[in-house]
């Protein structure tokens, strides 16, 4: 597998030079010329000043959508009463563009940190109330029979049954929230006050420094990369179960 994904890099990087090369600097830019950027920003301390800004964001906000999330589709899966209460306004908003309502947001919270938080908690929270809710919902009915015939009580079905059962979909949904929590996060800093990941994009595409306006570019999927990774490790500490054909 390691092998595969350093050749597939090679390639893809190999390809990016040679074609970027080719390309007017203006309109694109190549993998050495964004690495020389980079190492400038980095050294300068640039990149950090305005990444660490960013992630003070995507962290309070994927925290936030993750607490909530994870607890509206437990009780929505639950409770069929809140279920058909909650279910419409669910779908309508999932539905609804987020980058729509930024502007709105923006009016009510203002251009502080936290409307930029709550920015993040809106791109990420319906990927995961309805992928813990599709969990719950698809967990075995004859598992919990057999757990109602054990005389268990309903903590425990919860706890022992339900719950690791759904803990893939909630893991699918986290990963589909870090995603779409990128995207948020930019689009806070963009439609916000200008600061953060998103300034150092704007700013420099403002000056067609394509090569250095790709590197917070560039560290976003470095970063997307990362946070999934960390989540996949964490799993398979509190769900092994769920890597066992991985092993065989």
């Amino acid at each position: 597998n390691v092998a595969i994904r350093v050749i597939s890099l090679v390639a893809v990087l190999g390809a990016w030079e040679y074609i970027g090369r080719q390309i007017n600097p203006v309109l694109f830019t190549y993998p050495t010329a964004v690495a020389r950027a980079a190492t400038l920003m980095i050294a300068s301390g640039e990149l950090w000043k305005y990444l660490s800004q960013s992630l003070v964001v995507l962290f309070a906000g994927l925290a936030l959508s993750a607490l909530f999330g994870i607890a509206l589709g437990l009780v929505m899966a639950r409770f069929w009463v809140i279920d058909i209460a909650l279910d419409t306004y669910i779908t309508a908003l999932y539905s609804i563009p987020s980058v729509a309502l930024v502007p709105v947001l923006v009016l009510w919270f203002g251009f502080e940190t936290s409307a930029k938080i709550v920015v993040v908690f809106l791109f990420t929270f319906f990927p995961i109330v309805i992928n813990t809710y599709q969990g719950v919902k698809n967990v075995d009915a004859h598992l919990i029979e057999v757990g109602r015939a054990f005389r268990c009580r309903e903590g425990q079905l919860w706890a022992h049954i339900v719950l690791p059962a759904a803990l893939p979909f909630i893991v699918a949904g986290l990963r589909l929230a870090i995603g779409r929590g990128l995207i948020g996060m930019v689009l806070a800093d963009l439609f916000t006050a200008i600061t953060g990941i998103g300034y150092l994009i704007s700013r420099y595409a403002s000056i067609y420094r394509t090569d250095a306006m790709f590197v917070p570019v560039v560290t976003l999927g470095v970063l997307g990369i990362t946070l999934t990774s960390i989540l996949r490790l964490i799993e398979r500490r509190v769900a092994p179960w769920m890597h066992q054909s991985d092993k065989e």
